[in-house]
């Protein structure tokens, strides 16, 4: 038996562990996914809403309303709150500067690798133009 297969077993487990653990930035990914989610999203950014508001939209049924939300609070991306018989959700604004803290800074990394090939290519570019 070789050493990696008899690793293996050891290496499958934490493998398993780490993709099962997903970080608040994968959640919040996962539970923006989702148009209709989006949607809510779009709405919650007006203002604080009741569940039956934001609902009234959608052409879906009351409970598959509720089951999205609960995939947005799930993931931290929606915050809501019971009084009496009205639940209120409203957007939790840190969640989704995470999102786009992450968004920013993969886009800075492309823009600076774009500026690289960019400044490659004008010197390749000037570099053939004094062979011809």
């Amino acid at each position: 038996m070789s050493y990696l297969s008899s690793c293996f077993p050891f290496f499958a487990a934490i493998l398993k562990r780490v993709l099962n653990q997903s970080s608040s930035l994968d959640l919040a990914f996962q539970a923006l996914a989702d148009p209709s989610r989006r949607a809510m999203i779009a709405l919650l950014a007006r203002g604080p809403a009741s569940v039956s508001d934001l609902a009234r939209p959608f052409a879906m049924s009351l409970p598959a309303v509720m089951q999205h939300l609960a995939v947005l609070e799930g993931a931290g991306v929606v915050r809501s709150e019971k009084v009496g018989r009205v639940r209120t959700c409203r957007i939790d604004p840190q969640a989704l500067g995470q999102v786009e803290a992450w968004i920013s800074a993969q886009r800075t990394e492309w823009e600076r690798r774009l500026d690289r090939l960019g400044a490659y290519l004008d010197e390749q570019t000037s570099k053939g133009d004094g062979n011809g």
